[in-house]
């Protein structure tokens, strides 16, 4: 059997928030098959950038039209596709809605809810991404202003 190629991939996605009564809520993204709970995110179009590629397809998979708040961290993993082996980076950022609703999201998810932070931690699928949720929480709760200390997300 021949090795696995070794590949990069990039993706950008977004935790979007809004407050409820005094509650912060964060939107997840739903697939019956595989079953998933995740955050938004995909693969740059060629010359976007990573905060344009946050934004396009947080827009598309959610149906929400957002803007950046700040960075959060990036995560990585590993996937085989094929003869393949990825090594991808996700960048995340954190963002606010400014219009849209989830019944407008795009085909790729069967379902786009909104839910209270401590429930979207317990229903989501992947470590890696409860780890950015977490980060954007505590920015949030921190006010207005706290994610630039991170970084410039650009818009």
């Amino acid at each position: 059997m021949s090795a696995l190629r070794n590949a990069r991939a990039t993706s950008a996605g977004g935790v979007v928030h809004r407050s409820i009564d005094g509650r912060a809520e964060v939107v997840l993204v739903h697939r019956r098959h595989p079953r998933l709970w995740a955050l938004p995110k995909g693969t740059p179009d060629a010359g976007e950038t990573l905060e344009e590629t946050a934004l396009r397809e947080t827009r598309e998979e959610t149906g929400l039209r957002v803007e950046l708040e700040a960075p959060l961290r990036s995560i990585s993993y590993v996937f085989v596709r094929g003869r393949t082996r990825f090594h991808k980076t996700v960048h995340f950022f954190l963002m606010r809605k400014v219009g849209g609703d989830v019944s407008l999201h795009d085909h790729e998810f069967d379902e786009v809810r909104w839910f209270q932070v401590e429930e979207a931690l317990q229903l989501m699928t992947h470590a890696t991404e409860r780890s950015v949720v977490e980060q954007a929480a505590a920015l949030i709760a921190a006010g207005p202003g706290a994610g630039a200390a991170t970084g410039q997300a650009g818009s």
